[in-house]
């Protein structure tokens, strides 16, 4: 039936519930289901039926907030400890720049004792030195004062009349004492004298420069060609002289066959030129090329050089020179054609080999322009070097 009161079997089963549950753990109430009231009364219970036992019931745990309380107590003593310990090193740290200041105070101090002390002794020097030179004017003061009064007795000495000749006598050595005085003191008072500077070493010595040509043991100097202000004809006869006077004594020994028909031929080179000479019997005239030595070596050095072969063996006048040219400068050509008529004469009398090589005309000049090598700009020269 609705109407009838729980039965015992409930509260047996909330206790069983409260027995299994942790004992950390609180209890929790379960809801129990509310009764609607009804306004009839409960029946009675019969007297037959044994009372409800009614079990008691799990008391509830306290719960776990002391324990959060403890931890937030200790973490409020940390914070209170580390600020106290930041407080600390603070504290510490403005002591240490105390001492940092004190430090530099004391430093500061004894450098301003040292200027002090350093300014005393340049005081001291100085007065020293103000002393030395009053010690100095005094001196000087009182070697003035004894010029003046020797020279002072000097001019009343004479208009004294002298007694006797042995105080005269004896006056004329102190006179000499006081003189030498003077002497030496002038002399100290003389300047030194200027400092003079040296002369340059060879400075007095001439010019030697001697120009192409030019014989510089000829017993008379020729003619400076490199001076401006003489003419050319006073140039051109000094040359003259200094070829006549150069030019070596004709071979006396030369015999040459000077037939009407007679040829010698030669060859002869310098650098890349090449001379093919004929002699002839003649009166010394030069045909290079078709043309006359003038016109083909216009220059008075080279056109001495060409001669100098038939003037050494005294044939300058008797024998004509035919050549023909190719290959070189005029330089090279005008030491081909004199090496070419060298051995030509040779051909004409085998005589003549030692003089003429003893003065130079049966070699042959070996000097080049040395060849251009790879790498180089010139034959030794290198590029300018650049480190990067």
């Amino acid at each position: 039936m609705a109407d009838e009161p729980a039965t015992p079997e409930e509260p047996l089963e909330e206790s069983a519930a409260a027995e299994e549950q942790p004992a950390g753990e609180p209890a929790v109430a379960e809801p129990v289901a509310e009764m609607p009231a009804t306004e009839e009364a409960p029946a009675e219970e019969p007297a037959d039926e044994a009372p409800a036992v009614v079990e008691p019931v799990a008391e509830e745990q306290p719960a776990a907030e002391p324990v959060a309380d403890e931890e937030a107590v200790e973490e409020l003593v940390a914070e209170e400890l580390a600020v106290e310990e930041a407080i600390g090193e603070a504290v510490a740290g403005e002591e240490a720049v105390e001492e940092l200041v004190a430090e530099e105070l004391a430093v500061e101090e004894a450098i301003v004792e040292e200027l002090v002390e350093e300014l005393a002794v340049e005081e001291a020097v100085e007065e020293l030195a103000a002393e030395e030179l009053a010690v100095e004017e005094a001196i000087v003061e009182e070697l003035v004062v004894e010029e003046l009064v020797a020279e002072a007795s000097a001019a009343e000495s004479p208009s004294e009349e002298q007694p006797s000749a042995e105080p005269a006598a004896a006056q004329e050595p102190a006179a000499e004492v006081e003189e030498s005085d003077e002497e030496d003191f002038e002399e100290e008072e003389e300047e030194p004298a200027p400092r003079v500077k040296p002369a340059v070493p060879g400075a007095h010595l001439e010019v030697d420069i001697v120009p192409e040509g030019v014989d510089p043991l000829a017993r008379e100097a020729p003619a400076d060609p490199y001076a401006i202000e003489e003419y050319a004809e006073d140039v051109a006869g000094a040359e003259e002289e200094a070829a006549e006077e150069s030019l070596p004594q004709p071979i006396s020994t030369a015999a040459i066959d000077l037939a009407a028909g007679a040829r010698y031929r030669a060859t002869g080179k310098r650098k890349t030129a090449i001379a093919r000479v004929i002699l002839r019997p003649g009166s010394g005239v030069y045909l290079i090329n078709g043309r006359t030595l003038e016109e083909h070596f216009p220059r008075t050095t080279l056109q001495r050089n060409i001669r100098q072969p038939l003037e050494t063996v005294g044939y300058e006048e008797r024998m004509d020179v035919i050549a023909r040219l190719h290959g070189g400068g005029i330089s090279a050509q005008a030491g081909a054609l004199r090496h070419g008529v060298s051995r030509a004469l040779l051909e004409a009398d085998p005589n003549l080999r030692g003089e003429l090589k003893r003065r130079g005309f049966l070699t042959r000049d070996s000097r080049a322009k040395e060849r251009k090598k790879a790498g180089l700009k010139k034959a030794r020269k290198r590029p300018q070097f650049s480190k990067r």
